[in-house]
């Protein structure tokens, strides 16, 4: 590409952000519309959202026929999974975006109802651990923050409350979420820069931040996320093996270490105490 398409790509793309508009390509519009053949997406979304994306799809003939899509896909067999979409989310969306209050009754994991509770929506989340959607919310009798697993609600209605308290709710929430945010530094090995793209996407549901090195030739990614969410990573770092080292989380570092010494173990195997060169624990047999 010589300078002046590059010019004229940036100006392309400068004014499509300027009035709102997104370029997309042929196969995306593909994929787009084999999405909203799935049964689900007339409950994922409203019906005037599902006729205008179908009706702007509708444009290249080449794209009416979901099955002719359905022929370049092949998805391989899997466990059965439960469903990402939960009936529920867009009537708690709803409220989040109107900033207005809740009565919530919920089940506890034994299947005990709860009296009803009063409070305010803050945030819907996805655990990639659980593969669950939960309900941030501000308990209003014990000014907490709750999290709901979107299943375990049995039913939602709206309440009305000033946009004062809402916005005094979120604060507190948004305080107390701080709080329980933990902060790791993940350093990629120089050998395996090359990889860099596959090992941000092992971290792609994290909040992070990546700092290059250029003297000593390493990047380092900085997440963030909850306490509860420590094994995830660990099992995501144990899957990445030499590609990466925890820098800065004392528990994470010990956790690995601890791993690594059960694995040698069965090898007839342990880590001496001293470091080489290079920071890295050496093994030796026993």
């Amino acid at each position: 590409m010589n300078l002046f398409e590059k010019i004229f790509n940036y100006k392309m793309m400068a004014q499509l952000d300027e009035h709102g508009a997104i370029a997309v390509t042929a196969q995306e519009r593909r994929w787009l519309l084999m999405m909203l053949e799935h049964p689900e997406a007339a409950s994922a979304l409203e019906a005037d959202t599902l006729a205008r994306l179908r009706q702007s799809l509708g444009m290249d003939d080449k794209l009416q026929d979901p099955e002719r899509i359905r022929g370049f896909i092949v998805e391989k067999a899997g466990s059965v999974s439960s469903s990402i979409y939960h009936p529920l989310m867009r009537t708690l969306r709803r409220m989040i975006v109107n900033k207005s209050g809740m009565q919530l009754l919920y089940s506890r994991k034994d299947g005990t109802i709860l009296p009803r509770q009063t409070g305010v929506p803050y945030k819907l989340e996805y655990s990639m651990v659980k593969r669950e959607w939960y309900l941030l919310w501000y308990n209003r009798r014990t000014r907490s923050l709750m999290s709901t697993k979107l299943r375990s609600i049995q039913q939602v209605e709206e309440m009305p409350v000033s946009a004062e308290f809402f916005d005094q709710a979120a604060a507190t929430l948004a305080r107390q979420l701080d709080k329980r945010m933990q902060h790791a530094a993940i350093e990629i090995i120089p050998a395996y820069n090359k990889e860099l793209s596959r090992i941000l996407y092992a971290f792609s549901c994290f909040d992070k931040q990546v700092h290059y090195d250029e003297q000593a030739d390493t990047y380092t990614i900085k997440l963030t996320f909850l306490g509860d969410e420590t094994e995830y990573i660990l099992s995501k770092l144990r899957f990445l093996g030499l590609r990466v080292r925890v820098t800065d989380h004392p528990f994470m570092k010990f956790r690995m270490r601890e791993a690594a010494q059960k694995s040698l173990a069965r090898y007839g195997l342990t880590l001496e105490p001293a470091e080489d060169n290079n920071g890295v624990m050496s093994a030796e047999a026993e």
